[in-house]
């Protein structure tokens, strides 16, 4: 069973970060203020504290400005207040700036300027920031691409509990990209993620068991993981579950739970699972034989770039007569646009 989609690094992870507890006193008053909903206040107090340079008061000054609570959103704000913080050495500041600058808001995207403040906020341990400059060096946006620092940063945050960076690191030894290939380490890492449900890490959980590189054989605990995420709407998930059905491995062969879960995944566009399902149409596995239908799921795996599709979609076509094969033809154009589905 070929792994399915292993990779899934973000481009940048989109949380915002809040500040710790505070001490007594304005700011702390500020705070209550804002939790309240009392934003005039909040938005008083905050501005005072921030025109003196406290930090802190600079960067939920700086969040009300980004989120639009109690006054207009506005970007160019919240960044001067961020920048005003981070110059301050604010990880949570620096932090927000880094994403700030990672999706273009407020200012022009520039990958350098989000990987030197994530660096600044990695360096103090935030674990989010350590996973985004991870993805940073993995993908050689705003620094020379490197493996070696990929890894790192995704242990960092992994060791500190952030799931995909637990997935990441994973992925980094099932494939020896920038550490040592090590199925062991692998295995723990997905476990972790996949305990945490992370979907992408509980499909390749399950498939480890399938393989058997770092743990024996055993369908049964394959199946577990991989309807974990199967269950969470994950289309290789669903993919892989199909073909454990399919194929009797772990559960009782059932055609008909196959094509459940190959449908599923097709309907998200996965090419192999809508290759899949023309074949069971053009075989009558679990469905009425219907060379129109298995046509038109092949033909919409060629389009998405499936070789093998195409190569079946031909096959299918010497079952059918003109006429059918214009009319899968029509349907698959009308499922590209109007996302109507065969079912």
């Amino acid at each position: 069973m070929k792994p399915a989609l292993k990779y899934a690094f973000a481009a940048v992870v989109l949380l915002l970060s809040f500040a710790a507890p505070v001490a007594a006193g304005p700011l702390e008053d500020a705070t209550a203020a804002d939790d309240r909903g009392d934003y005039a206040t909040a938005l008083r107090l905050l501005g005072e504290l921030a025109d003196q340079g406290n930090a802190r008061a600079q960067f939920k000054l700086g969040g009300m400005y980004d989120d639009g609570r109690g006054v207009a959103q506005n970007d160019a704000e919240a960044l001067k207040w961020y920048r005003l913080a981070a110059d301050q050495g604010y990880g949570n500041a620096q932090y927000n700036l880094a994403l700030m600058y990672g999706k273009g808001q407020g200012v022009p995207q520039n990958y350098l300027e989000a990987a030197r403040w994530f660096g600044k906020a990695a360096e103090q341990g935030d674990a989010d920031a350590q996973y985004n400059l991870g993805v940073l060096y993995f993908a050689g946006q705003g620094v020379a691409r490197n493996d070696v620092e990929a890894a790192k940063w995704f242990r960092k945050a992994a060791e500190q509990g952030e799931a995909v960076a637990q997935y990441n690191l994973g992925v980094m030894h099932d494939d020896g990209r920038g550490v040592a290939q090590n199925y062991a380490e692998a295995l723990k890492w997905y476990l972790k993620a996949a305990e945490q449900g992370y979907a992408l890490a509980q499909n390749n959980l399950g498939l480890v068991y399938v393989n058997g590189k770092a743990a024996p054989q055993d369908y049964a605990e394959a199946v577990k993981w991989i309807r974990k995420a199967a269950e969470q709407g994950y289309a290789p998930g669903e993919l892989n579950l199909g073909r454990m059905y399919d194929n009797g491995q772990g559960v009782p062969q059932d055609y008909a739970e196959a094509v459940k879960w190959f449908r599923k995944a097709a309907e998200q566009g996965d090419a192999e699972a809508q290759n899949k399902l023309g074949t069971v149409y053009a075989q009558g596995q679990g469905v009425q034989r219907d060379y129109i239908r298995a046509y038109t799921w092949f033909n919409l795996a060629a389009m998405a770039g499936s070789q093998r599709a195409v190569n079946n979609r031909d096959i299918a076509a010497q079952h059918m007569t003109p006429a059918e094969i214009a009319e899968a033809q029509k349907l698959a154009r009308e499922s590209k646009t109007n996302k109507q589905l065969p079912q």
